[in-house]
């Protein structure tokens, strides 16, 4: 298993089970565009493509031999062989709704990637109000902590038992304006 040879970069042994790739895809409902960051072997690409066909998804996968499958999978999709912040940094998406939607293994990658793609994450939403990030973790707390947490907040969406192991759903946006 890839999980196995590659334990920093993958972030779980199984595929996402249908129950939380549903629930990913439910945070991306309203979304102009999706672009999905680390897509593994698609099985929330499948849930996003099946949910929202018509939605412009750009699919991010940095594993050559992952986006090579994706690519096969899902030819309505651009799929993209780049480091996630790097691709956060060449999307502008104008007046477009985005929902990033995150399979990145925050709690287990190597801390410079990590922080290259928390930083292109928040500096994305902080920069487009009207995007935002869904996320999951294996752990009942937020995926990262934040450093504009004056301009994002955190809320949890869901929670996945029915997932090898069970699987929080959280959504990162533009935080509320502080009441007058």
């Amino acid at each position: 298993m890839l999980a196995v040879a590659r334990p920093m970069v993958v972030g779980a042994i199984l595929p996402s089970s249908r129950r939380l790739a549903q629930a990913m895809a439910d945070g991306a409902q309203g979304a102009q565009a999706i672009v999905e960051l680390g897509a593994g072997t698609g099985a929330i690409t499948q849930a996003l493509r099946a949910r929202y066909p018509e939605v412009p998804t750009t699919v991010v996968e940095l594993q050559p031999a992952l986006a090579r499958l994706l690519r096969r999978r899902f030819p309505g999709a651009t799929i993209v062989e780049q480091p996630a912040h790097e691709v956060l940094q060449q999307i502008d998406p104008g007046d477009d709704a985005v929902a990033l939607v995150s399979s990145l293994p925050f709690r287990s990658l190597p801390a410079p990637w990590r922080e290259a793609a928390r930083e292109a994450i928040e500096t994305f939403l902080v920069a487009h109000p009207r995007c935002r990030l869904v996320q999951y973790t294996y752990q009942p707390r937020v995926p990262f902590e934040l450093v504009h947490a004056d301009r994002l907040a955190w809320r949890r969406r869901t929670w996945v038992w029915r997932n090898a192991p069970p699987a929080w759903v959280w959504e990162l946006e533009a935080a509320a304006p502080a009441a007058a």
